[in-house]
């Protein structure tokens, strides 16, 4: 049996723990949140290092991502360091593949018309791949990196506008506290409406859920949902507020969607190899190979 442990600086009120069989092989999958706690993050994983198959990064990135460039994170970075044996990913490299596929079958099989769509990725930095391939589809795309994560009410419109931005901004924001950038710990069970008007105008809403979940208005009427690492709790949520279709680009495994650094891990442990030893056409084989579809859930009857 191979064990997959995403540890997350998020609440532990998520967590989780599932075994299923893939690609021959019995997994044991399981979140544990810290809260916020950096240093107890640090100390478990040193803890289970080399007693598991690979680690996940939850509640926080090691990478972000703008165009060709890739930007370290210094907080995320004694995370990382802690794995000294076993391997430990942040979802980057699933993000840049997994989600990319996701948006190009959802506009192939027409379960989203993006080219007659708004669309808002809360944090596109956060989710390159998934902001390129839908810009590739023709819809109208707002970028909220500077409102989501900075608190700077002033939208993007175009990946090359933050491509040079991020060259000014990122890194000094790497340098920045986790909790300034990403709901992190019991901040993640918690919603502040605010910047309604960008809400208000997209059709789609596309990110990463926390980001989404943190500022999201009383009312989704009618919207699309396009993120991951939701729970059954998450998806009643976005029922009551009026969420039209929910899709995440990690499958549903009883009842919650894992992040992409919990699968990225599941592929990491499943191919045997180092993530360095990992590319795209890696990433894309295991996926062809494990069938994973995104999860496509109607929350207030059917439509696409």
């Amino acid at each position: 049996m191979k064990r997959i442990v995403s540890v997350s600086l998020g609440s532990s009120r998520r967590d989780h723990k599932v075994r299923l069989e893939l690609l021959g092989e019995t997994l044991e999958i399981e979140r544990i949140g810290t809260d916020g706690d950096v240093r107890k993050a640090v100390e478990l994983i040193r803890q289970l290092d080399g007693k598991v198959d690979a680690f996940g990064m939850g509640g926080t990135d090691l990478y972000l991502v703008a165009g060709h460039r890739r930007y370290v994170l210094r907080a995320s970075l004694p995370l990382a360091r802690a794995a000294r044996i076993t391997p430990i990913v942040d979802g980057s490299g699933l993000k840049n593949t997994l989600e990319r596929r996701v948006v190009r079958q959802l506009a192939r099989e027409g379960v989203v018309d993006f080219p007659r769509r708004r669309v808002l990725v809360t944090v596109a930095v956060d989710r390159f791949g998934m902001a390129e391939a839908l810009a590739e589809t023709g819809c109208e795309l707002m970028l909220g990196d500077l409102i989501f994560a900075l608190g700077i009410p002033i939208p993007l419109r175009s990946l090359a506008t933050l491509e040079r931005l991020a060259r000014v901004i990122a890194p000094i924001a790497t340098r920045l506290p986790l909790s300034l950038l990403y709901p992190t710990g019991e901040k993640q069970e918690q919603t502040v409406p605010k910047y309604g008007k960008f809400f208000a105008w997209a059709d789609v809403i596309a990110g990463d859920w926390h980001y989404i979940r943190r500022h999201m208005p009383a009312s989704l009427a009618g919207k699309v949902i396009l993120t991951n690492t939701v729970t059954a709790d998450d998806v009643a949520l976005l029922r009551q507020r009026g969420a039209r279709l929910l899709i995440t680009t990690t499958p549903e495994l009883e009842g919650r969607s894992f992040g992409t650094n919990v699968m990225e891990a599941v592929l990491v442990a499943l191919s045997g190899r180092r993530p360095d030893e990992l590319g795209p056409a890696d990433y894309e084989g295991l996926l062809d190979a494990l069938g994973f579809r995104p999860r496509i859930e109607p929350l207030q009857g059917t439509g696409g």
